[in-house]
Parts: C-alpha cells; sequence; structure tokens
C-alpha cells in the first residue's frame, strides 16, 4: 500500500508498514505496531529503570566488529524471504504491514542459534551483541524495502504494457516501457542511494539536538535491547516457537490449496462463501493465510475502514451506477475499459488517496514548521520539542542512558565532505544514465528533482521523527504531476511523471528510513558508521534481489496486473491514470465521474478534518479515508480476511491480554511469511509447466443443471 513506504506514509500503500508509499506507513498502523513490539519484548518498553546500566558491563564492540560476515549472511536470507512476502503483497492489494518485528525476532533466533552451537564446539570468536542485531534488522528491511520503493506493485509496473492496454489514452510507444531485469536493476542502483547520503549531516540535529522520537526506531530498538536480557531471550525463544509453527501452517495451507486451482476460477480462493450475489461483487472470505496475519498486525481501525470501503463500494455505489449502464456509459464496453464502470472505481478511488495525501502532506508540513519554529526559538533556553516524549520540557538534568547513548553516537562520525561529495557524483551520474533508460525523461528534469529532494528528504525525515508519518509516496505524486505535465502528452509525459515519481519517492523514502535507522542505532549502542554501511549493503542487495523476485512474478505468473487476477498489481493502474491525468487533464473520464471525484476528494478532506478536531479517543471510532479507498478499485473479499485476523487477536486480547501482547505478533508473522514463501515454489511449478491436478468450482444450482444436461449428453 504505499509500504504506506516502510515507516510510514501518505498512501495507502504503506499506510501500513513500519516500510513499504508503504511511505504511507504512518500512521495508520505504526501506533499500533509500535505498541506490539513493545509488547513482543515484554518490558523492554519500561526505562523507569536504566536500560544501559544493565548493559555496563559488556563491552560495546568498534563499529568494524558490528558488521559480520554472519550478520550479511543471515540478513541476504531473511532479506529474500521477507522481498517474497512484500512483492506479494505489492502484486495483490499493496497493504504491506511492519516487517521489523520479525526481521528481529529472526535475525535475533538465527545468530544466536549459530554462536551456541559454535560456542558449545568451542570455535566461538565473536559473542552475538545487540549492536550486530541492529545491523541484521537494518540490513534486512532495507533489502525488502526496495521492493516497495522500486515500484513494482505501482509506479514501475505501471509503465507497462500490461497496464497500458487497460486504457485508450496515452498507450502508445513513447508512454510504455515493459519491464526487463537490466533496465530495473540498473535504474535501482542510480536511483536507491541518494536519500542515504541527504540526510547523513542532519543525524546529529534530528537525534540528539531535536531529540526526535521516531516510534517505530525506538520500538525497534527497545525490541533488541530486550532480547538481549535472559528473561527477554528465554520469551523470545518462545516466541520464535510460535513463528516457527504459524509458518508451517501456513505454508502446508498454501500448499494444500494449489492442488485444486488448476484453472481460471478455481480453488478455496473463489469460495462464495457468502453467497454466489456477494461473490459476483468480491465479498467472501479466499482462505488467504496472509491477510488474517496482516489484519492481526493491523490496527482495528484500519480493518474497519477497509471493510466500509468496501460495503459503500461494492454493496452500494457500483451496483448503483451498473443500473446506469447505456445512460452514463456505452453498454458495449469491456467490464475493464477506463470508460466504463472500471473508470469509476480508478478515479474515484484515486480522488480519495489525493485528498487524504493532500490533508497528510499539509498536516505533517504544518507539524514539521512548527517544531522547528519552537526549536530555534528555545534552542538557548533548553526546551526541547514538546514531541521529544518527556514529561518535563524544561528538564535540565540528562540521564545516564542519554550520557551514555550520545557519547558513542558522536563517537564515529561521518565526514560531510563524505556526504556532500557522493550525493553530487551520484546525482550526475543518475542525471546522465536516467534518460538513457526512460528517454522521454530530460537531464534537467532529474536535475531539478535533485535540487530540490534534499529539502523534501529533510522534511520528510523530519515529519517522520514527530508522527512515525513518511510521506513518500505523496512527494511521489507530486512529482508525477509536476514533471509529466513539464514533459508534455506528445513527448511521452506519462512515462517521464512515473519516471520520476521513482526518482523522487527512493530519495525521500531511504532519507526517512536511515533516520529511523539512525534512531534504533542510537538506543542499542550501535555505531552511525556500522547503521550506514547496513544500509547502503541492504539497498545494495535489495536493487538486485527484488527485480529477480519481481521477474519471477511476471514470468510465472499470468495476467499480471489484469483485474479479477490472482496478481491484480492495483496500485499500477492507479499510478498510471494519475499520470494520465497530470497530463492530459479530465477529458477521458466517463459521464458524472468528474462530480463524483470532487465529491470524494473534498469528502476524503473532510473527515480527516474532522477526525483531527474531535480528539485522539473520538477520531478512533471515525473511519480513515485513505484505508477506506483501497478496496474501492480492488474489491472486499481481502477485507474480510483482514477483519477476520482482527476478530481473532480481539478475542485472544479478551482471554488473555498478556499473551496476546506477546504472541500475537509472532503469530502473525508466521501466518505471513509461510504463505508468502509459498509463492516461490508455486512460481517455479509454473514456470517448469507443472500445473495443479484438480479444479474446484463452485457453481449456482441453475449453473449445474446446464452443465450436468451438457455432460450427460
Amino acid at each position: 500500500m504505499e509500504r504506506a513506504t516502510r515507516r510510514g506514509g501518505g498512501d495507502a500503500e504503506n499506510a501500513f508498514s513500519v516500510e513499504p508509499d508503504q511511505d504511507q506507513h504512518n500512521s495508520y498502523g505504526n501506533g499500533s505496531d509500535e505498541k506490539k513490539a513493545v509488547g513482543l519484548a515484554g518490558d523492554g518498553a519500561d526505562e523507569v529503570a536504566s536500560v544501559e546500566r544493565v548493559f555496563e558491563g559488556k563491552e560495546v564492540p568498534p563499529w568494524q566488529s558490528q558488521l559480520t560476515l554472519r550478520a550479511f549472511v543471515v540478513s541476504f536470507v531473511l532479506g529474500v524471504m521477507f522481498t517474497f512476502i512484500v512483492m506479494k503483497l505489492n502484486l495483490t492489494t499493496g497493504i504491506i504491514p511492519s516487517l521489523n518485528v520479525s526481521a528481529g525476532l529472526l535475525g535475533f533466533f538465527f545468530v544466536k542459534t549459530w554462536t551456541k552451537f559454535l560456542d558449545k564446539s568451542g570455535l566461538l570468536k565473536q559473542p552475538f551483541t545487540r549492536q550486530e542485531n541492529t545491523v541484521i534488522q537494518t540490513c534486512v528491511v532495507a533489502t525488502s524495502g526496495i521492493a516497495f520503493s522500486g515500484g513494482f506493485g505501482s509506479y514501475l509496473f505501471g509503465m507497462s504494457e500490461h497496464v497500458a492496454s487497460q486504457s485508450t489514452d496515452a498507450n502508445d510507444a513513447q508512454n510504455i516501457k515493459n519491464p526487463a531485469l537490466g533496465w530495473m536493476i540498473g535504474f535501482l542502483f542510480v536511483v536507491s542511494f541518494l536519500g542515504l547520503f541527504s540526510v547523513v549531516p542532519l543525524r546529529k540535529i534530528m537525534i540528539i539536538d531535536f531529540k526526535l522520537i521516531y516510534p517505530s526506531g525506538t520500538a525497534t530498538a527497545h525490541l533488541i535491547n530486550s532480547f538481549h536480557t535472559p528473561q527477554g531471550a528465554k520469551l523470545a525463544k518462545k516466541q520464535v516457537r510460535s513463528l516457527g509453527k504459524f509458518f508451517s501452517f501456513s505454508f502446508l495451507w498454501g500448499f494444500f490449496q494449489w492442488f485444486f486451482t488448476a484453472g481460471e476460477g478455481c480453488g478455496f480462493v473463489n469460495f462464495p462463501t457468502l453467497g454466489l450475489k456477494a461473490y459476483e461483487n468480491r465479498f467472501y472470505f479466499d482462505f488467504s493465510a496472509t491477510y488474517v496475519g496482516v489484519g492481526m498486525i493491523c490496527p482495528y481501525i484500519i480493518n474497519i475502514s477497509l471493510l466500509v470501503g468496501a460495503i459503500l463500494s461494492w454493496g452500494i455505489m457500483w451496483p448503483l451506477i451498473n443500473d446506469r449502464k447505456g445512460h452514463w456509459y456505452s453498454a458495449e464496453l469491456k467490464s475493464s475499459s477506463l470508460h466504463g464502470l472500471q473508470g469509476y472505481r480508478v478515479f474515484i478511488s484515486i480522488a480519495m488517496i489525493l485528498g487524504d495525501g493532500l490533508y497528510n502532506f499539509f498536516k505533517v508540513l504544518g507539524h514539521t514548521l512548527f517544531g522547528l519554529y519552537h526549536q530555534m526559538r528555545d534552542k538557548n533556553s533548553g526546551v526541547v520539542l514538546p514531541y521529544a516524549d518527556r514529561s518535563s520540557p524544561a528538564s535540565s538534568s540528562v540521564s545516564f542512558d542519554d550520557q551514555r547513548r550520545t557519547q558513542l553516537f558522536l563517537k564515529d562520525q561521518i565526514p560531510t565532505w563524505f556526504a556532500v561529495a557522493g550525493y553530487v557524483s551520484i546525482a550526475i551520474v543518475s542525471a546522465i544514465i536516467l534518460p538513457h533508460i526512460f528517454h522521454p525523461l530530460k537531464w534537467y528534469h532529474v536535475a531539478v528533482i535533485y535540487v530540490f529532494a534534499p529539502t523534501l528528504a529533510f522534511c520528510n525525515a523530519y515529519g517522520c521523527g514527530l508522527t512515525d508519518w513518511s510521506l513518500a509516496s505523496t512527494y511521489g505524486k507530486l512529482a508525477i504531476f509536476t514533471i509529466g505535465a513539464w514533459a508534455g502528452a506528445s513527448h511521452g509525459g506519462v512515462l517521464a511523471g512515473l519516471a520520476a515519481c521513482g526518482v523522487m519517492m527512493n530519495i525521500v523514502s531511504t532519507a526517512s528510513d536511515l533516520m529511523q535507522d539512525f534512531k534504533t542505532g542510537y538506543m542499542t549502542l550501535a555505531s552511525p558508521r556500522s547503521m550506514f554501511v547496513s544500509q547502503v549493503i541492504g539497498t545494495a542487495m535489495g536493487c538486485v534481489i527484488s527485480p529477480c523476485v519481481f521477474w519471477l512474478f511476471y514470468k510465472a505468473f499470468q495476467g499480471l496486473g489484469v483485474p479479477g487476477t490472482s496478481y491484480p498489481a492495483p496500485y499500477a493502474i492507479v499510478y498510471r491514470n494519475m499520470a494520465i491525468l497530470g497530463v492530459e487533464g479530465f477529458s477521458a473520464l466517463p459521464k458524472n465521474c468528474l462530480t463524483l471525484c470532487y465529491v470524494f476528494f473534498i469528502g476524503a478532506i473532510v473527515i480527516n478534518a474532522f477526525r483531527d478536531a474531535i480528539g485522539k479517543e473520538r477520531a478512533k471510532y471515525i473511519p480513515l479515508p485513505m484505508a477506506m479507498a483501497i478496496p474501492f478499485y480492488i474489491g472486499g473479499y481481502f477485507t474480510i480476511d483482514m477483519c477476520v485476523g482482527s476478530l481473532m487477536l480481539f478475542i485472544w486480547e479478551k482471554i488473555n491480554k498478556a499473551k496476546a501482547d506477546a504472541f500475537g505478533p509472532a503469530v502473525a508473522s508466521g501466518l505471513i511469511c509461510g504463505d508468502g514463501i509459498w509463492t516461490l515454489p508455486s512460481s517455479i511449478l509454473a514456470l517448469a509447466g507443472v500445473n495443479p491436478p484438480i479444479c474446484m468450482k463452485f457453481l449456482s444450482r441453475k449453473t449445474n443443471a446446464k452443465v450436468d444436461a451438457f455432460l450427460g449428453s
């Protein structure tokens, strides 16, 4: 969803991640994710007693020793696994939950198991530390984050002929770029590192001077710190056992379902659990372990908002608009035509996404400017930001933890000249190479983006520190409209806009991600240098792994990006149509569609404003427009799965809240990981031409009678 970037964001894609628009990973879900992450850690969040006193007797290894071979081997394995999971979520609904807890937990388990074995053999040379654990978590999330920010379910796939063929506008050769491994890997390498260099000089200002909390980074640090205490290690062992059980169940359930999917519309995924009429309107439980797990991780308000959006669109609006067929649009159009009912689905959802994104952009920008103003005004008075989660903003005392962490955080400096030289060098190379990959995108388009990108990256990183809300996808949409309109309709403006979106999203997303990692490193005494190197290595691995995983999906599964298939990639058509709107305006919209778009655009803004006006306690009962918009295009089937996951967690919390808080995220992660990893063998089977042996279909009594009569004759 925009992962949703990985930590938060302005779009649904990332609105559910502590990844990857998702960018949107905000905090629709992050407040809950933070609590669950801390809950997973036991009592790790309670720092009334000094954390660093517990580790005072343990030597902090130099930054070079924090970067071990075993850490990067484990990071590579987990990075591949999580990339498959994120890619599947990208290409199905775009909703990506936080994987930070899973990455930290599995990284701890694998290396702890390995070092324990070596210790018993007398071969252990270096013990496993929380600093090394932080390096693993950072590297894994950076690797899998490329699967989101790389646009494989949004802007990048939106360039393809698969998606362009669904529209009659701007589907000429100059606005199409079909996926190929070579250019995708090259593109990611030249755009994915700029954000890392853009905010490195600001790390001291953000973490120590401004004391920004970065909720996701803080929660991850609490989690890792707790793992490395005796009590936390025992709990982590039990959590990994639970994760393993549900991983096995989820994987075997996916394997079992595969046997019944020999044809189109076959299998449990097409079970009309709520009746055939509801099934026709995409309301059914599709037995997806992935989305049951996602529902357990996402906050209740997200799942309820999704359900409300599904009922409003597929239960009320689309049947009513379908009755106007022949009046509002031609009855001869295909169901996938954007000049028919499909156009209302796509453009109304875009209107809600843009309304929500615009509101939250100005909201977070206001928070950022307000915080900066007060920080500068009170610079000499010792007052810190009210967002720094302190009970006494004017307190002059510095705790032992802060002294210890600040001392080590400032010890290993990353020279400013290195960051500036790296940014300028990569920007020059990028401005030269990108026009050769995307011909409509000129060097001066890229240069303008890179001039403004550091400022936007700072705003995004600062806002993320205050609210845990990354607006990477919103900045990407800004690039779509500005660069697309600048290039012009007759000069490949759609392709130029989508490419510019990718450039901008990668810069601002990785900038906020790195600052989150610096916060985690600050609280676990991991060196900023090791954090930076880990992020660079993880990003480099992601630039190769993500295109390869996408290529496997692209070649193995027919109908990728086509509505109604197993992998509809809903945000690909959404992003492409945003680019078309930016270049060609509203002339292609069906009758009355623009009026409805205005209504839902304004409605999204009003609902958000109302939520903020009534306060947090009451706002939790008001649906989120961004979440409501997702099922407008896709349907309600996945929302049923997610609500089942929410219901399971709710009942579990009522029975035993402590156990649900401790093991809920592990169970959810097992369900997500098992089903996600099943896509690897299933895609290999598809490429090898091995087809399922059985087709299980569900027919109405009338249709079944016709089939029996036909077979009997």
